[in-house]
């Protein structure tokens, strides 16, 4: 039996991505999950309201993260600018967590349930995001638009940085803001390129 709750948590965290990439998402239990912990159903209880949360904990201290480094970030940055800042930062988290990073998102790619909850959960931080920018004195409309911008770019760089593990997160949100900065150039306001 894990002697603290950070220890069981971890160990539960485990035996879900063990299971779920061993049975799959669907026919995985609670207590079965618990079982492979070596701890009890209750105690899996005690730490996630469902076998979904597992997959995304960790959340909460992504959102506070973010919203300390929007507000946190130095004046004079555009709102993109602002995004890109925090990102970088609030990235260490997602580097620290990879082995655990890494599976979670192959399971969620292969099961629709938990694709449902990550766009879900995605919308929250995005919002969140917005929020922290709002409150920097971006406009509602340019909050929210960089917001979901800057949240696909950021998860683009995850991706990358999933698939390509040579160059650290931080390299990859470089690269996917500069592209994003080359896609907003490469076009006139009447709609054609250069």
């Amino acid at each position: 039996m894990p002697r603290s709750g950070a220890e069981a948590r971890r160990r539960l965290q485990q035996a879900a991505l063990e299971l779920y990439r061993e049975r799959g998402f669907d026919r995985t239990t609670t207590a079965e999950i618990a079982a492979r912990a070596g701890v009890n159903e209750r105690t899996f209880f005690r730490h996630f309201p469902d076998k979904r949360e597992v997959l995304f904990d960790g959340e909460a201290d992504l959102r506070a993260a973010l919203m300390r480094e929007v507000a946190e970030a130095p004046d004079g940055l555009r709102p993109l600018e602002i995004l890109l800042h925090a990102f970088r930062k609030a990235g260490r988290i997602l580097e620290e967590n990879r082995p655990f990073s890494e599976p979670r998102l192959a399971i969620i790619a292969v099961t629709p349930a938990l694709r449902e909850r990550d766009l879900a959960k995605a919308a929250s931080l995005t919002e969140a995001v917005a929020e922290a920018l709002r409150q920097r004195g971006v406009a509602d409309r340019l909050a929210d638009l960089a917001a979901h911008t800057g949240w696909a770019t950021f998860h683009h760089a995850a991706g990358a940085w999933i698939d390509d593990p040579e160059q650290g997160l931080e390299a990859h949100l470089l690269r996917a803001f500069d592209d994003l900065h080359d896609l907003s150039t490469a076009m006139t306001p009447g709609g054609r390129g250069r």
